[in-house]
């Protein structure tokens, strides 16, 4: 037996039943791989403390591995389908391109578009949360983890425009690494763009609740993500702007435990509570109905 003979029998991919064997005959039809007995993916390892899950195991219990708690970082419409109803997206078309003719970028967001089926960061929309409609915005981390360029910052803006014009609350599930450096000044201005448009929600005297989750940092920290009404956190979330390791070089000190984690920004006073990801759809539906009674109750005696 030669070399190229012992490759193939050491490395040889195994076959289920299904799939047939390798030595089926000539001209046998075998299924295509999508058609096999044993799904792809049937458990994955957790990132914290490196244990085997079953991937539907850390399916129903929304993205929380089992053995330690970890929360898993969700993908956009994830996040969406465990906390709202009726999800209609609006502003799909918006997307960004290369404006400082950055090396590499154009390709960087091809393949990233390829690879998660999404245009960009972030998907906008409207859905019902509680039986409450509302506008509704989830960051993508596996988009540049959710960094704001051009179409995140449009698109986030273009949703609270609509949420003015239609008199509809905000939900936002917040996750960033900040503004995108490959933009540029572009990027930045967004985050002017972005505040400008909460203020204006806001004068309309329209509800914004922010959920931030791990990470939210950077540009989009100091714009949106802090502008809301109500700031709610997930468990251990990494909430900032500088991180910690910038932070102790410049400051040449220290930083306390904890620093810039949820926890910490709850106790001094930055998030209003912090929200297992299983309590979230709850919470959410009693903070949206809770303000949207009054409306109701002004409604009923003009009415009558």
């Amino acid at each position: 037996m030669n070399f190229e003979d012992l490759k193939k029998f050491f490395f040889r991919k195994p076959k289920n039943a299904l799939e047939g064997s390798e030595d089926a005959a000539p001209g046998t039809q075998q299924p295509a791989p999508s058609e096999a007995a044993i799904p792809e993916k049937l458990a994955e390892k957790c990132e914290k403390c490196g244990q085997i899950v079953l991937s539907d195991e850390l399916r129903d219990n929304f993205g929380i591995c089992p053995k330690c708690g970890h929360y898993k970082k969700l993908d956009a419409r994830a996040r969406i389908a465990l906390c709202a109803e009726n999800f209609t997206e609006l502003f799909a078309d918006i997307e960004g391109g290369n404006p400082l003719e950055f090396p590499g970028y154009e390709e960087k967001l091809a393949s990233l578009r390829a690879k998660t089926g999404e245009k960009d960061g972030v998907v906008c929309g409207t859905a019902t949360i509680g039986g409450v409609e509302v506008a509704l915005f989830s960051m993508d981390y596996r988009f540049q983890m959710g960094s704001m360029g051009y179409a995140v910052g449009e698109k986030i803006a273009a949703l609270f425009e609509y949420a003015t014009a239609h008199g509809l609350p905000v939900v936002g599930f917040v996750l960033s690494g900040g503004a995108r450096m490959q933009e540029g000044i572009v990027s930045l201005m967004q985050m002017a763009k972005t505040s400008a448009a909460v203020a204006k929600h806001d004068e309309a005297g329209l509800l914004y609740i922010a959920v931030l989750t791990d990470p939210t940092t950077g540009g989009v920290s100091a714009s949106f993500a802090f502008e809301a009404d109500i700031i709610i956190a997930e468990k251990g979330a990494l909430i900032g702007f500088a991180g910690p390791r910038v932070i102790e070089q410049t400051i040449r000190q220290k930083l306390p435990p904890g620093f810039q984690r949820a926890e910490f920004l709850q106790e001094k006073g930055f998030v209003d509570r912090i929200v297992g990801r299983r309590e979230m759809p709850a919470l959410l539906a009693a903070l949206l109905q809770l303000h949207a009674a009054p409306a109701a109750g002004e409604q009923t005696e003009e009415t009558a």
